[in-house]
């Protein structure tokens, strides 16, 4: 099947969105939004149609991918649901929480990159849950972009990394959230350990469950071996720019240094003001931080800049979860 030369993003509409779930019950590849990343999702119980994920993403069959449902009933068909689970569910679907279990067999083996289990999320984008429920199945979704690069955080960013390697883009308009889901490995709920860090965070989690909730160990470098869940290799999220991180950013270092660099704050600088400057939030808000963090590297990388100076988010809860994705695209 020959991909046309630019991908049709589709309005909301009910008969695209008809249109669209049925493509997806019939194997097709469709990008959705949601309210963490866009997604290119594919019916997650059908080997050949996820099998097509990995192929436009030019992804590593030792990825997984994260399911996601529609409601609380389907996490019994794709998963074993325990517990903790429940609890997590209760609190924080629909929303950016993924939950990784034990998986059952009507989950293909490609989803879960061979292991017995699977990571499960029930999105809250208003859009992309009418979308699931029209279609009546579990879609797999990793975020759509070429493998490795900075996540899209709207139909404009999945049109100009995969535009040509798929037919479909739903947009649901900017993400709020802009980083990906938190994902909390359930399969022993007792030792519950946090994958990736996210907009859930760490202590709200650990208040609800009521016991710690520990990081998980070293990233990996390579994408060899399985991985339990996506978003855990050590180089990800990467734009083609090299990046540099600085605890904070000095307003005379970045007046001295070359015109060819950029410098991105993450409050708007009061007394500097140059084309290389740059801030991801105005104030410096964490939320906008983050909702804006993949949509400047994305601008930054195609102004042919030699260099990304980026400033980490002091802090801890979503500033844990901004510094990880920064962390990952300035690794070698």
């Amino acid at each position: 099947m020959t991909a046309p030369s630019s991908a049709r993003i589709y309005r909301g509409t009910p008969r695209n969105l008809a249109r669209l779930a049925r493509l997806l019950r019939a194997g097709e590849l469709v990008a959705v939004p949601t309210e963490t990343v866009y997604g290119l999702a594919a019916n997650a119980l059908d080997a050949r149609a996820c099998a097509r994920i990995f192929t436009a993403k030019g992804r590593p069959a030792s990825d997984p991918l994260i399911v996601h449902i529609h409601s609380l009933a389907q996490l019994a068909e794709v998963a074993e649901p325990n517990a903790a689970a429940l609890r997590l569910a209760a609190k924080f679907w629909p929303g950016a929480l993924t939950l990784v279990l034990p998986k059952k067999a009507a989950v293909p083996g490609i989803v879960s990159a061979g292991l017995p289990s699977v990571a499960v999320r029930m999105p809250s984008h208003p859009l992309f849950r009418r979308l699931l429920k029209l279609a009546g199945v579990p879609l797999a979704a990793p975020s759509a972009n070429p493998f490795g690069y900075v996540s899209p955080t709207s139909a404009a960013h999945v049109r100009a990394g995969l535009g040509k390697k798929i037919r479909h883009i739903l947009d649901g308009g900017p993400c709020t959230i802009g980083l990906e889901s938190t994902i909390v490995d359930l399969r022993h709920p007792r030792a519950p350990r946090l994958l990736r860090p996210g907009a859930v965070t760490q202590a709200q989690l650990e208040r609800v469950l009521g016991r710690p909730v520990r990081p998980a160990g070293q990233a990996a470098a390579k994408p060899a071996a399985a991985q339990l869940a996506p978003g855990l290799l050590a180089r990800h999220y990467s734009p083609r720019t090299p990046v540099v991180l600085h605890q904070k950013l000095s307003t005379t270092a970045a007046r001295r240094g070359p015109v060819d660099e950029a410098w991105v704050f993450l409050a708007k600088p009061r007394t500097l003001t140059a084309k290389n400057i740059f801030w991801l939030d105005a104030q410096g808000r964490l939320p906008g931080v983050a909702r804006r963090l993949f949509h400047v590297l994305r601008l930054l990388d195609g102004m042919k800049f030699t260099r990304l100076h980026v400033e980490l988010a002091p802090g801890a809860g979503l500033a844990t979860a901004i510094n990880d994705r920064l962390r990952r695209a300035a690794a070698k």
